[in-house]
């Protein structure tokens, strides 16, 4: 009987371009394994929309290990406790995983290697990210903190490395450990579906994220003018494939490097998932406090004031009275996802015009956002706010109704508004103001004017 290796899986739900699945081939059978562990993470464990894409990604990836002859293993608990336990039942000597960073993984992997006692080997392997975190150091060799310096110090050593190759089969071990039923795991919403109307938008699994690799590859020199402009399908919606580990980075940035000279912006993006998770790794709380210390004090409206509940439920629902906002909401009810440009309206509104703290609008995101990744949405939400390490100024307000117009907006207002789908532009971006909003659409919920002078004599209170 030979001893077969652990594969663990977690957010890095692929065969391709995967080292822990390569390595732990190598070894001889295999035993891949995922652990649902809402235990470790506490108050971070994974929203409803990621729990929706979750299901479907692992049945997809027991469908590519079947074809391998192998299969998935499924587990409930701590993690650190089932694969210690799976390691005596199995007789494993070694468990190979690929790094994960949030504080909670960086706990349970401590955590099992201490139940492991020396008697079973963790293996881990970079994969997740163009570099692995804290490789990046500045002159005075410490972890950069602003993201342009340290977009050209990663760029300097790009491109990655070519992608691992798949493997054709994978060993099975000589007997199969028990293994959960998917199903039972309640992953899918039920009463109500709110997520009925996800599959006409996604097809979560590698075969999908290559799909919108190679589709997006065609438009990567749009980009640049594109990502502004919602009413176009010019971004490349690989986000949520990118959170579960169903394509690495490195093959989105070597197919898409090649496009041309027009693609940097994009190649931007992608390298600002690795600054946020530098940042996380510099700075665990980032999720839950102000990185800013005079904004700790901030003056935020009181959520337990039903006005002020009143209010944070109408930007959750998409009943504010401007369009772009509620277009936005709306579209992330329906699909779990938003149009980048869109998600810094909706969050600069709740924010400065309803002057709610930005850790009820990170909340929100984190349980309906398919691709709720919590570096990147933590960082993206304190970059608006004007509270992170690298931010955009607190006194910077979006004009929600300006930039709906500048950016024409129009086509996705009526997409996902539709009391509004039969007005015109330009009345369509603010049709309260120009006489033509249907009684079935509210009045805005504040104005843009009043909102921009509370939101500012906040300020002052901290200044």
């Amino acid at each position: 009987m030979t001893s077969p290796t652990i594969l663990w899986l977690r957010r890095d739900l692929r065969l391709s371009d995967q080292a822990a699945v390569a390595a732990a081939s190598a070894k001889g059978s295999v035993i891949p394994v995922y652990v649902l562990d809402d235990e470790t993470p506490k108050h971070r464990i994974m929203g409803g929309a990621s729990r929706w894409w979750l299901y479907h990604s692992l049945t997809s990836l027991d469908t590519d290990l079947r074809a391998r002859g192998s299969r998935l293993i499924l587990r409930r608990g701590s993690a650190a406790n089932i694969l210690a336990q799976l390691a005596q039942e199995s007789g494993a000597q070694e468990i190979h995983a690929l790094h994960h960073y949030e504080p909670w993984w960086l706990n349970a992997q401590k955590d099992l290697r201490a139940k492991l006692n020396g008697n079973v080997e963790l293996v881990l392997h970079h994969g997740n990210y163009l570099l692995p975190p804290g490789t990046l150091k500045t002159g005075s060799g410490g972890p950069y903190k602003i993201y342009t310096p340290f977009w050209k110090s990663l760029r300097e050593r790009m491109p990655p490395a070519a992608a691992i190759a798949p493997p054709n089969a994978l060993n099975a071990p000589d007997a199969w450990p028990d293994s959960e039923a998917l199903d039972d795991w309640n992953l899918l919403p039920t009463k109500p579906d709110w997520a009925k109307g996800f599959s006409d938008h996604w097809t979560p699994g590698e075969e999908g994220a290559q799909d919108n690799l190679e589709s997006f590859v065609d438009k990567a020199e749009e980009y640049n003018e594109g990502r502004n402009l919602p009413s176009e399908l010019l971004v490349s919606r690989l986000s949520p494939y990118l959170h579960f580990g169903e394509i690495s980075p490195a093959t989105i940035w070597n197919r898409v490097a090649g496009q041309g000279t027009k693609v940097e912006t994009y190649l931007k993006e992608l390298v600002w998932r690795d600054y946020a998770q530098n940042v996380i790794q510099q700075f665990p709380q980032y999720g839950g406090e102000s990185y800013r210390e005079k904004f700790r004090g901030f003056p935020w409206r009181d959520m337990s004031e039903p006005k002020v509940r009143k209010d944070y439920d109408a930007w959750c629902r998409g009943q504010t009275g401007y369009p772009i906002v509620d277009a936005g909401m709306r579209e992330l009810w329906a699909t779990g996802w938003m149009h980048n440009r869109v998600r810094m309206i909706t969050a600069s509104f709740l924010i400065k015009h309803l002057l709610i703290d930005w850790r009820e609008g990170e909340k929100w995101f984190w349980d309906t956002l398919v691709d709720a990744d919590f570096a990147s949405n933590s960082v993206n939400w304190q970059w608006t706010s004007g509270t992170g390490v690298d931010s955009n100024m607190f006194v910077r307000i979006m004009a929600p109704l300006t930039q709906s117009e500048k950016f024409n907006a129009g086509d996705y207002i009526r997409k996902w508004v539709p009391e509004l789908a039969d007005i015109s532009d330009p009345y369509i971006h603010d049709p309260e103001e120009s006489g033509a909003k249907p009684p079935s659409y509210r009045s805005k919920i504040i104005a843009h004017k009043e909102a921009r002078e509370r939101a500012l004599d906040a300020y002052a209170q901290v200044k």
